[in-house]
């Protein structure tokens, strides 16, 4: 008879709004994205949460800490823990609408793309960034080491342009059309 498994991490996954209830699978899929990122990072023995909720909830965190009054798809806020507390890497907090819509928009399947968010916002708790082109390389690769364990396919390879989280929409310069007039 096997010894249980020990998880990596203690995870509480909270579910605040109700379209999160029609995904039930998907605790056991963010259990095991956080343990890929773990095992990757060797970040054993601490507390994290993630929050399910939507996009009127993340507007408002995103306001308040990010000063961005808009949804987003994922945010992370690491734990300010003194030395000697029990190990708290802070939650991740991910927006069931626009989740949604991003997976379809892409065309990725919503429980790999809610991985690969889990997994980003895993590493934001760990002190990765993309701040710098070279961060978000160093990241990305990472997501993608990770992701593959779960057997889910790299994330910034899509058909359409892949969904960065926290990215800003691309500016699209006014193409302005002039009409030829014919001089008679």
């Amino acid at each position: 008879m096997r010894a249980p498994r020990r998880r990596a991490c203690k995870l509480d996954v909270v579910v605040e709004t109700a379209p999160w209830d029609e995904h039930r699978a998907l605790r056991l899929l963010l259990r095991r994205a956080v343990d890929a990122a773990a095992a990757e990072l060797s970040t054993s023995g601490a507390e994290l949460a993630i929050v399910l909720t939507d996009d009127s909830a993340i507007r408002v965190l995103n306001r308040k800490w990010r000063g961005i009054d808009a949804p987003t798809n994922v945010l992370s806020f690491p734990a300010d823990v003194p030395a000697g507390a029990p190990p708290l890497l802070g939650d991740i907090v991910l927006a069931y609408d626009t989740v949604a819509r991003e997976a379809q928009r892409d065309g990725k399947p919503f429980a790999h793309h809610v991985a690969h968010l889990a997994v980003h916002g895993f590493l934001h708790l760990c002190g990765y960034d993309h701040e710098r082109d070279s961060d978000a390389e160093t990241m990305e690769q990472l997501e993608r080491t990770i992701l593959r364990r779960l057997d889910i396919p790299d994330p910034y390879r899509v058909k359409r342009q892949p969904t960065r989280p926290h990215a800003k929409p691309a500016r699209r310069k006014r193409q302005t059309r002039r009409r030829m007039t014919e001089k008679r």
